[in-house]
């Protein structure tokens, strides 16, 4: 983290930023993943410091999970008040890839392609229920990002997956940031401290990466680190991620 991050000054700045979108932008609610992670437990807390528990929901979407994720993310519901729902994913899942599987084989758990149709699925239902709760409850609705600063600079995200949200929280914040302010806003240390994982893969973040987040951080920062070179080739082969191209027309 560096030195001169003030932990106060920017969860505060956080907290306004959002009150001053949702206010501009006449909005009620957000919703968002919540994974049983630092990421999601600290943005869950700032959005209900933020605009009220009242208007946010977080939901648990477990597709073939550790059940310890679901139960540490009632952690930080039951911390900060804010409502939960369940929706499991893992029979949508399942039969999404038995289609699938009538074009090639489908069996390997751990291919891309199944990784990453689980955060496919749990954004679509992220805006699903956004859209659903805007209808029932009034309002518009939207849906909050989780990601940080270290994963988007090396590209680990998903396209069309947690790359995809209506504001993002953390965006500007490295991991050693975001566990700052969840210690000061009062996150369950099961949840704060818990080593990252994608919950998809069975591996941590740091063992798919082959880095650590504290060395990304470093780079980001424009200090030499173990691995530098290693961050600086995830950044450039995932710059296809952060731009999509399109044809321009040439008079």
């Amino acid at each position: 983290m560096s030195r001169e991050f003030d932990v106060k000054k920017h969860t505060e700045g956080i907290i306004e930023f959002i009150r001053n979108y949702f206010r501009e932008n006449q909005l009620r609610g957000a919703v968002l993943g919540i994974s049983g992670g630092k990421d999601s437990g600290v943005v869950a807390g700032l959005l209900s410091l933020a605009l009220g528990p009242e208007n946010v929901v977080g939901i648990t979407m477990p597709c073939h999970s550790n059940p310890t994720d679901k139960s540490d993310a009632h952690l930080v519901a039951e911390k900060f008040g804010f409502e939960m729902l369940n929706l499991d994913l893992t029979s949508t899942f399942d039969s999404f890839v038995a289609e699938a599987s009538k074009i090639a084989d489908c069996s390997n758990p751990l291919s891309n392609a199944n990784i990453n149709l689980k955060p496919r699925l749990r954004m679509a239902t992220n805006y699903y229920i956004a859209a659903l709760l805007s209808e029932v409850r009034g309002g518009t609705w939207i849906v909050a990002g989780t990601s940080n600063k270290c994963e988007l600079y090396v590209g680990y995200f998903t396209k069309g997956g947690d790359s995809t949200y209506d504001i993002g929280i953390l965006n500007d914040l490295t991991v050693e940031e975001v566990i700052a302010v969840g210690a000061y806003i009062g996150v369950p240390d099961p949840v704060l401290y818990k080593a990252p994982n994608d919950g998809l893969s069975a591996k941590t973040d740091e063992d798919k990466l082959g880095v650590k987040y504290s060395e990304i951080a470093k780079v980001i920062n424009g200090q030499e680190g173990e691995g530098q070179e290693r961050i600086e080739q995830l950044h450039r082969n995932a710059q296809h991620k952060f731009h999509t191209p399109y044809y321009k027309k040439c008079d």
